[in-house]
Order: structure tokens, then sequence, then C-alpha cells
């Protein structure tokens, strides 16, 4: 089964830009289909593949700050090829 999931992670703390530069960087090293914006980070595959890489990143990014919030949308497909249609 394919997944596609939505992260944003929102360190509260002064000097938040490491944790989220080192979380994106592994994440594109892990081989899953990434895509980025200004807002958050899409990650798209199969789903044991996904929460295997998330699993072990989240838990690295979540440690390497103080306080903050990690915020994970799932959806049961793959959109990573959508278009708008407007």
């Amino acid at each position: 089964m394919n997944i596609s999931v939505e992260l944003t992670l929102t360190p509260l703390q002064d000097d938040f830009e490491p944790a989220i530069i080192d979380f994106i960087k592994k994440l594109r090293a892990s081989g899953l289909t990434v895509l980025e914006n200004p807002l958050s980070t899409q990650v798209f595959g199969e789903y044991d593949a996904v929460l295997e890489v998330l699993q072990k990143e989240m838990k690295t990014a979540l440690k390497a700050i103080d306080k903050g919030l990690l915020y994970m949308k799932i959806v049961k497909s793959d959109r990573s090829d959508y278009e708008p249609h407007f």
C-alpha cells in the first residue's frame, strides 16, 4: 500500500533552522520520493518503507530540539504526481 505523508517540523526555539535542515536532508537521503515547499515536506512511498524511515528520523529530529511540534498527515495513496486541474 502506498502512502503520502505531509510533515511540518516546528521547533519552539530561536535557533530552529539547523534541526529542520538536517531533518529534510536525512529524508532526501532515504531513497524515498520527497517534495518540499516553504510550509511542509511531503514523503511518498510504500507504507512500511516510509514509516520505517520516519520512525527513525522523527525521533532524531525531536531529540535535536529543546521543544517543538511535529505535525504529520497521512493519505492512503501516492499523491506525488498530483497536478491541480484549474
